[in-house]
């Protein structure tokens, strides 16, 4: 379940905060941030996994399901040090070979740290 941010990148922090209001158990989620290109502009989600019991819905939140496939990643220590890193981390990923056009950029809070990710095309037979 997400909150969208109102504009990209400012708006994302309060968009994660907005969230968290939300959720009682705040503290004990893992989050997700989700962004991808819509007609020239980022279209970016705070997000967190929903429990069950439609809690998204309990809490006026809408639901997005990440693809299934395979990812390249990389894991960014701290990255509070550097808010920037994310960004440049994202635009080294999409320049791979191989992504998915129609995919998302996709981090993962763990901590400290947070894990970029970009989906793969899948492969043709």
């Amino acid at each position: 379940m997400y909150v969208q941010a109102t504009s990209f990148p400012q708006g994302i922090m309060d968009a994660f905060n907005k969230l968290k209001n939300l959720l009682p158990d705040a503290d004990n989620r893992i989050y997700y941030g989700v962004s991808y290109p819509v007609n020239g502009m980022i279209v970016y989600k705070a997000a967190t996994e929903e429990l069950p019991g439609e809690e998204a819905q309990q809490y006026g939140c809408e639901l997005f399901i990440a693809r299934a496939g395979n990812y390249i990643a990389e894991l960014l220590h701290d990255w509070m040090q550097d808010e920037t890193a994310i960004g440049k981390t994202f635009q080294l990923l999409l320049a791979q070979p191989g992504i998915d056009p129609k995919g998302a950029c996709i981090e993962k809070y763990i901590g400290k740290d947070v894990l970029c990710m970009v989906r793969l095309a899948d492969l043709k037979d």
